[in-house]
C-alpha cells in the first residue's frame, strides 16, 4: 500500500517523538533510582558512622595507603587522630615506629581478610586488629589491654620487663623503673652477668647491686616477660610478705627445708593438677629424680653450690606432665625456706622422648641387623642338620624327641630375631594384594585355639571391604599378637571382637604424634573388655621389652613387633584404653586402589617322596649352611655345584658347556654380593632362575631383587623342605 508523501513525513515525525519521550522517561527513572540508591548508601554510611562513633574503643577507617577516612570519638581523644592525616601519624604517640607494623598487618589483611597483633608499648600492652572493608579500605581497632587477666594486672605491682628476640628490653613497668632507677635498653645495663631465670641475680640499682629472684615467662612472638623479686635472698622478707605468690602468673611453691609445701600459687596448682597441695611434700606431687628428693632439698637448704634445676614428672593420673624445678634459698624467722620455680617441660620431654625412641630404634636395628645375619646362619645350620637327622629317625626312635626339641628351640630363637627385625623395620617384606576377610577366615581356627574356651572370638566385616597390599605372613603375626594380648587381659574370660571397615578421611588425622593424610583406608579393630591399660603406661606399650606381665610370662616384644610390621607396611596403629573397661587397638592400612588380580592355583609343592631334577649352583660363604643345603638338594635328586664366593661362582660359569637351571645364592657375602654376581651371570645365561637366601637383607634389597627376573627370596633360617620346595617351584 502506498502512503502519500506528506502523511509519511508526519508518521515518521510521530514515531521519532515517541521514542524521544521514552528515552527521556528512562533517563528520569534511572536518575531517580540512582538518587534513591545514593540516599540508601548515605543512610547506611550514616548509620555505620553512628555505630563507630559510639564505640568506646578507638576505631579508624583508612585507605590502603593509610590515609585517614574517618576516626571515631575515642580515636580522636586517645590517638589525636583529628590532627593527623595518616594512621601512622595518629599512632606515633603510642608507638615509636608504627610504619613497619601497619604495613605488615595491612599486607596480611589483604591476603587473609584480617590481622591481629599484641604489642608492648610505653604505656602498657596494646592490641591492634584490622579488618578489610571493601576493596580499598581497612577498619582498624586499637585497644589497650583491658582484657588483660586481673592476675596479670596485679602482677604489674612487681617489677616486670618485656624482652624481645635478642633480649632487647622493650618495656619496663613503673615498679621496674623505680627499682632500677631508669629506663634501660639492654640486659647488660640491668645485670653484669648473663641473666639466670629461676635463680637469684644481682640487679643494678642506684644503691648498688640488689639480689633479686628472676622469674621468666614465655610470651608471644618470641618475647619474654621477666619478673624481679627483690629481697628473696640475704634473709630479707619479700615485698608484702608472700603475697607476690598469687600475683605472679608463674608457677611457684614455697617449701620448708624438709620439702613440705607451705604455699603455692594458682599456676602451680594447675600444673600439678591439684586444687590444694597444702601439707603435702614435694615427693608426694613430683617424682623421677635419680637421687633422693630429700637429699636434693637438703643441699639446697644448706646453700651448697652443687644444686641445679632438675626435670621431674608430675604425679597425676589424667595425663603425663613434666616440669623443670629450680630451687632458691631464702631465710624466714632464722629458718631456711626454699622457693621452687616450676616450668612446664612436657613439650621438651616429649621431643626428647621422640629422639630417644628414634635412637633406640636405630640401635636395635643395627644390633638386630648385625646379629641376624650371623645368628640366622647358625640357626639354619642347626635346624638344617637336625632335619637331616630326622630323616633317619622316626617317631619310635629314642632320639626323635630330643631332635624335635632342638628343632623347636631353633625356631623359637629365629622368631626372636625376627621380632627384633620387625620392630626396627628391617625385615624383608614380601607384600601382596590381600583381602582381610579371607585372611581372617583362614586364621580363625588358629585364633580360636589361641584364645581358649573361656574367650569368645567374633568377627565383623564390612561387606564392601577394600583390599590392601601387605605381607600376609607378617600381618597374620600382628593379628595373633593383638589377640593374645586381649586374651591375657581377660583371665576370667570374655569376648574379643575383630571389626573391619572402610574408612575415608577428608582431612588429616593427628593422633599420638602421627599424622594420617586424607584418603581411603582399611581399618581393623581388635576390641576386648579386659583390665585396660593405665594412662601412664599407654604411651609405652609399643616400646621393646616393655611389658606389664610378670617375669617369664612375656618378652615385651609382641606389641613392638606389631608396631614395626604395621609401620613398615605403610600403615598406622593406635590404642585406646580405659582401666577396668577394656582396650581397642586400631590398625589403618592404605586401601589398594589398583586392579586386584586373583592368584592362579599354586603349583603342587614337593614332598619327601618327590624327586627333583636339574642343576643347581649353590653360592654360600658359610660352610655349615652350604653343607646342609647341598645335602638337602642332593637328597631330592638335584645336581649341586658349590661355590663359597661370588667370584668362584662366576669362574664356574665361564664354562660355556655347563648348563645351570637355578642359582641359589646368599645375599650378603664378602666381595661381590648376591644380586651383583647374579646380574653379571644373567647376561650370558638369561634363562636361569634365581633363589636369594638371607637372614638379613638391606632395605634396598627388595628394589634390587625386583629388577632381576624369575627371582624369589627365601629367608633364613629355612627348613629342608622349604629349601627344596622353593627350588622345585622355580623349575616349574
Amino acid at each position: 500500500m502506498l502512503v502519500p508523501p506528506g502523511q509519511g513525513q508526519r508518521l515518521l515525525w510521530l514515531v521519532g517523538a515517541t521514542l524521544g519521550f521514552a528515552a527521556l522517561w528512562v533517563v528520569m527513572i534511572n536518575a531517580r533510582l540512582k538518587r534513591h540508591a545514593s540516599g540508601q548508601r548515605q543512610a547506611v554510611a550514616s548509620l555505620a558512622q553512628e555505630m563507630l562513633e559510639a564505640d568506646p574503643v578507638p576505631l579508624v577507617l583508612a585507605e590502603v595507603e593509610g590515609r585517614l577516612v574517618h576516626a571515631n570519638a575515642a580515636a580522636r581523644r586517645v590517638l589525636a587522630a583529628d590532627r593527623a592525616t595518616t594512621l601512622a601519624g595518629a599512632l606515633r604517640e603510642v608507638l615509636a615506629n608504627p610504619g613497619p607494623i601497619l604495613f605488615r598487618m595491612e599486607t596480611r589483611a589483604l591476603a587473609k581478610g584480617a590481622s591481629v597483633e599484641d604489642l608492648v608499648t610505653r604505656g602498657g600492652h596494646l592490641r591492634i586488629s584490622v579488618h578489610r572493608s571493601g576493596a580499598d579500605h581497612f577498619l582498624w581497632r586499637i585497644e589497650k589491654s583491658a582484657d588483660q587477666p586481673p592476675r596479670e594486672a596485679e602482677a604489674q605491682a612487681l617489677p616486670m620487663l618485656t624482652l624481645g628476640r635478642r633480649d632487647a628490653v622493650l618495656f619496663m613497668n613503673a615498679a621496674a623503673r623505680d627499682l632500677v632507677g631508669e629506663r634501660v635498653r639492654t640486659l647488660e645495663r640491668l645485670c653484669a652477668t648473663p641473666l639466670r631465670p629461676g635463680e637469684v641475680n644481682d640487679i643494678a640499682t642506684p644503691d648498688g647491686p640488689l639480689p633479686c629472684l628472676v622469674v621468666a615467662r614465655e610470651g608471644s612472638a618470641g618475647r619474654r616477660e621477666i619478673f624481679l623479686l627483690p629481697g628473696v635472698d640475704g634473709g630479707l622478707r619479700p615485698p608484702d610478705g608472700w603475697a607476690f605468690f598469687d600475683a605472679l602468673p608463674v608457677p611457684l611453691l614455697k617449701l620448708s627445708a624438709q620439702g613440705q609445701i607451705q604455699l603455692s600459687n594458682r599456676p602451680a596448682r594447675e600444673l600439678l593438677g591439684a586444687e590444694s597441695v597444702a601439707g603435702a611434700t614435694l615427693g608426694d606431687v613430683l617424682e623421677g629424680l635419680g637421687r633422693s628428693i630429700t637429699d636434693w632439698l637438703g643441699d639446697a637448704a644448706a646453700g651448697r653450690g652443687t644444686v641445679h634445676a632438675e626435670f621431674l614428672r608430675v604425679r597425676r593420673d589424667d595425663r603425663e606432665v613434666f616440669v623443670q624445678v629450680a630451687l632458691n634459698r631464702t631465710m624466714e624467722a632464722d629458718e631456711a625456706v626454699l622457693i621452687a620455680v616450676l616450668s612446664d617441660a612436657t613439650e621438651l620431654k616429649t621431643l626428647e622422648a621422640q629422639f630417644v625412641q628414634s635412637q633406640k630404634m636405630q640401635a636395635i636395628g643395627q644390633l638386630a641387623g648385625g646379629v641376624a645375619h650371623d645368628f640366622n646362619n647358625l640357626l639354619t645350620a642347626i635346624s638344617g642338620h637336625c632335619d637331616l637327622l630326622l630323616l633317619r629317625h622316626d617317631q619310635g626312635d629314642p632320639d626323635f624327641g630330643d631332635l624335635m626339641q632342638i628343632n623347636q628351640n631353633a625356631n623359637r630363637a629365629a622368631a626372636l630375631v625376627s621380632q627384633l627385625l620387625a620392630y626396627s623395620r628391617k625385615q624383608t617384606l614380601r607384600p601382596e594384594v590381600i583381602d582381610l576377610r579371607d585372611t581372617l577366615a583362614d586364621l580363625t581356627h588358629l585364633l580360636n585355639r589361641l584364645v581358649g574356651e573361656k574367650i569368645a572370638l567374633s568377627l565383623s566385616h564390612d561387606p564392601t571391604l577394600a583390599a590392601i597390599r601387605a605381607d600376609k605372613r607378617q600381618l597374620e603375626q600382628v593379628l595373633m599378637n593383638l589377640v593374645v594380648n586381649s586374651r591375657d587381659a581377660m583371665p576370667m574370660g570374655g569376648e574379643i571382637r575383630i571389626v573391619t571397615q572402610n574408612l575415608t578421611l577428608t582431612e588429616p588425622l593427628c593422633r599420638d604424634r602421627a599424622v594420617v593424610q586424607p584418603g581411603r583406608y582399611v581399618s581393623v579393630q581388635v576390641i576386648d573388655a579386659g583390665a585396660g591399660i593405665a594412662p601412664d603406661k599407654l604411651q609405652k606399650v609399643f616400646e621393646p621389652f616393655f611389658t606389664t606381665k610378670r617375669t617369664g610370662e612375656g618378652t615385651g616384644l609382641g606389641l613392638s613387633t606389631a608396631y614395626g610390621i604395621v609401620k613398615q607396611t605403610g600403615g598406622f596403629i593406635f590404642v585406646d584404653s580405659t582401666l577396668g573397661e577394656g582396650t581397642c587397638f586400631q590398625l589403618l592400612f592404605p586401601a589398594y586402589l589398583g586392579e586386584v588380580r586373583h592368584p592362579s592355583e599354586a603349583p603342587r609343592l614337593a614332598t619327601s617322596e618327590t624327586r627333583g631334577s636339574g642343576v643347581v649352583l649353590l653360592v654360600e660363604d658359610e660352610a655349615p649352611v652350604r653343607a646342609f643345603a647341598s645335602r638337602a638338594l642332593q637328597l631330592r635328586g638335584f645336581t649341586v655345584l658349590e661355590a663359597e664366593s661370588a667370584e668362584d661362582a662366576l669362574e664356574i660359569l665361564e664354562d660355556a658347556a655347563l648348563h645351570v637351571d637355578v642359582f641359589v645364592t646368599d645375599v650378603v657375602m664378602p666381595g661381590i654380593d648376591g644380586p651383583g654376581w647374579v646380574r653379571r651371570a644373567l647376561t650370558t645365561r638369561p634363562e636361569a632362575r634365581v633363589v636369594f637366601m638371607s637372614g638379613y637383607a638391606e632395605e634396598t634389597f627388595g628394589d634390587r631383587q625386583a629388577c632381576i627376573p624369575h627371582s624369589v627370596f627365601l629367608p633364613k633360617p629355612f627348613s629342608l623342605n622349604e629349601l627344596t620346595e622353593t627350588v622345585q617351584r622355580q623349575l616349574m
